[in-house]
């Protein structure tokens, strides 16, 4: 099993690895819960790095941008199980439990949840629905350890009522602020915008006030300065940072870098060493 198995639809997923993989960029549009049994996992954002070991959980906030870095134990495995906390479903959740947000949550966006007696026993009892890839949960089964997840994660820390069910929309963000810390992610610009809290005509109208280029034209721009710098400066392979500047492969990398410079990226590399 190579790749993540959908236990419950859309809530619940199965992961197992034998060998390190580094995701390509990831959306959070739902808040999210992973349980590592086995191996570790490192998380990459614009603003945090955390590494998660076996028997520790991480909680993801929405509406984020970040990578994966998944590597098995030595002589063993990568195992970790995911729960996608949807919106509806924390509506629901709120409306049956009365929870609500009475403040707006100013924490950490990710952060690794205090082990306790009760977490473990929810651990536990969430591992062989997933390593069975789900044959014995039910829907209803499910959407009831993810009732019984979020509030074991309320218990640990109270505080995340205010992150988990505030359901007002996102406001817009500062554009320019943002687009300098995510400028690697290669995504499509309507995501940029909805992650910024606009509409894509309204994303497109802004950032043209701010960098004064459409935002395709800005990516490219931007990334290949970053490249530059990496491999001039820096003196890094282009082999090593292509994938991270959000170019889907090397060749297609050295041929837009050399339309840009006038000369491959290795030859960068040369010159310096010359």
């Amino acid at each position: 099993m190579e790749s993540p198995t959908e236990i419950l639809p859309g809530v619940l997923f199965y992961s197992y690895l034998s060998k390190e993989k580094k995701e390509k960029p990831c959306i959070w549009n739902h808040h999210t819960i992973i349980l590592q049994v086995s191996g570790s996992l490192t998380l990459e954002t614009a603003g945090q790095h955390i590494s998660v070991e076996g028997s520790e959980i991480l909680l993801i906030g929405k509406n984020q941008l970040g990578t994966l870095i998944k590597t098995p134990v030595t002589g063993g495995n990568y195992e970790t199980i995911v729960i996608s906390l949807q919106e509806d479903a924390l509506r629901k959740i709120a409306l049956e439990e009365k929870y609500q947000a009475d403040r707006k949550y100013t924490g950490l966006s990710n952060m690794l949840i205090p082990f306790n007696d009760f977490l473990k026993g929810y651990f536990q009892s969430v591992i062989p629905y997933a390593r069975k890839s789900g044959t014995e949960m039910t829907d209803e089964l499910g959407i009831l350890k993810m009732k019984e997840g979020v509030k074991l994660l309320l218990h640990a820390q109270p505080e995340l009522m205010n992150l988990l069910f505030d359901f007002s929309q996102p406001c817009k963000i500062d554009l320019e602020k943002f687009m300098l810390n995510n400028f690697r992610f290669n995504i499509p610009v309507r995501q940029f915008a909805q992650l910024t809290g606009r509409s894509l005509a309204g994303f497109k109208r802004d950032f043209k006030k701010i960098f004064r280029l459409p935002p395709r034209q800005w990516l490219l721009d931007k990334r290949l300065a970053e490249a530059k710098y990496l491999i001039g400066t820096k003196k890094m392979k282009p082999s090593d940072i292509y994938l991270d500047l959000g170019f889907q492969s090397l060749p297609h990398f050295s041929r837009t870098f050399k339309i840009k410079f006038g000369v491959p990226p290795n030859r960068i590399v040369s010159d310096m060493e010359s």
